[in-house]
């Protein structure tokens, strides 16, 4: 039986999101994997801007794709994106919220920590 897996704190990680069902593995946490070669570890609270400038990027979130077992997403769904997607959001200025209790350690690999704390939606 594996380890717990850690969020970006070193804590214990906890589930994003079960409406839709979110993850890489589609277990509702940002959990990943040698097989998440997208690195799906942010836990975000989507928003209409960030639908909006990620399908002006090429990645249009919002459209249901039943044969992937992707609903398409709605403003305040919880959701575990590519690290590097949200980095690209935070850069333009346009990041949504972030949960960083469900956030995967592994998402520092490519998201300073700083950048991911200043965006959190679940610290005080």
């Amino acid at each position: 039986m594996k380890e717990p897996s850690k969020n970006i704190l070193g804590e214990e990680l906890i589930p994003c999101g079960m409406d839709p069902v979110t993850g890489f593995y589609r277990d509702g946490c940002c959990d990943t994997g040698p097989q998440d070669v997208g690195s799906h570890t942010v836990c975000v609270a989507v928003t209409e801007e960030f639908l909006r400038f990620t399908a002006s990027v090429g990645n249009d979130l919002s459209t249901p794709m039943p044969n992937y077992g992707f609903p398409g997403l709605k403003a305040g769904d919880r959701w575990c994106l590519c690290a590097s997607r949200w980095l690209q959001a935070h850069d333009a200025g346009h990041a949504p919220r972030v949960y960083v209790r469900s956030t995967h350690e592994a998402a520092l690999r490519i998201i300073p920590m700083e950048k991911l704390t200043r965006m959190a939606a679940d610290l005080n």
